[in-house]
């Protein structure tokens, strides 16, 4: 039987990162360089890199931004701080945030004026929690692990919600180890949401040189919104390469970008 790869669709970009990205590149046409940006607008270098090639300058904080510049909010939201500081410094604002992610925003402040405590499961530190976190000035608690469930402290257990991250990556292809696809009959790709599609491309290309070079492609899922349906398809993609066989017959790549690893932590299996 010859070797053949399976090849998801959709993959890579959603289109929230999609939307991001288009809402720096229309600023940067229409106002020109410089561009400012709050924070990586997605996670992933290789389009980082083209737009700080294209003019646009990527900032942590908003006191780095020039009084009266244009700023935008990149794809993982802000906090409501950051908004006001941006209204009361004059800047010329576009907001970049992932429809799924205002949703989230959305979603906590109802609740908040419901009187509900709200537990945020995310990754301290990410922006995307930070924002969230921010939609609130109290009654939000950040849990990272099962663990931190335990010695979790609410006013009215009644009265409590949740939220979570909407994001919860191969670095090279030429890392790709031969031993992995050792007489395996399938082999799966697919990528991460802020994966472009020339590392997908790269691992083809990859597996073209170990012999793998028939390729099929899948469609495994009709949507192109975020992490959760990414996630709910990729358990059912991973389900066609559970074939009962000493050695498994059938391996899945997973590309992504390390920095966005939702799909990873969810996935990550020998």
């Amino acid at each position: 039987m010859t070797p053949t790869i399976l090849l998801a669709n959709p993959r890579g970009f959603c289109a929230g990162v999609d939307r991001a990205i288009a809402i720096v590149e229309r600023a940067l046409e229409k106002f020109g360089a410089p561009i400012y940006v709050r924070h990586e607008v997605v996670h992933n270098t290789f389009v980082v890199n083209d737009l700080k090639a294209k003019g646009a300058i990527f900032v942590e904080e908003l006191a780095e931004v020039p009084a009266g510049a244009t700023v935008i909010f990149s794809a993982h939201g802000v906090s409501q701080a950051v908004r006001a500081e941006a209204e009361a410094r004059g800047l010329n604002v576009f907001d970049a945030t992932c429809p799924l992610v205002t949703k989230v925003h959305v979603e906590v402040s109802k609740m908040r004026d419901r009187g509900f405590e709200i537990v945020m499961i995310g990754h301290k530190g990410h922006p995307e929690v930070e924002g969230t976190l921010g939609q609130s000035k109290g009654g939000m608690y950040l849990v990272e692990t099962p663990e931190a469930v335990a010695s979790l402290q609410v006013s009215d257990p009644d009265k409590l919600a949740y939220v979570t991250q909407t994001t919860l990556s191969v670095g090279n292809a030429s890392e790709i180890d031969p031993q992995w696809i050792s007489g395996k009959k399938r082999v799966g790709v697919t990528a991460g949401a802020s994966a472009p599609e020339i590392l997908v491309r790269a691992v083809i290309e990859r597996l073209d040189q170990l012999s793998i070079n028939s390729v099929t492609h899948l469609e495994v899922c009709r949507r192109r919104w975020l992490s959760p349906y990414r996630q709910t398809w990729l358990t059912d993609f991973s389900s066609l390469f559970s074939v009962p066989s000493t050695p498994p017959h059938c391996r899945l790549l997973l590309v992504y970008r390390y920095s966005s690893k939702s799909t990873f932590h969810k996935h990550h299996r020998p």
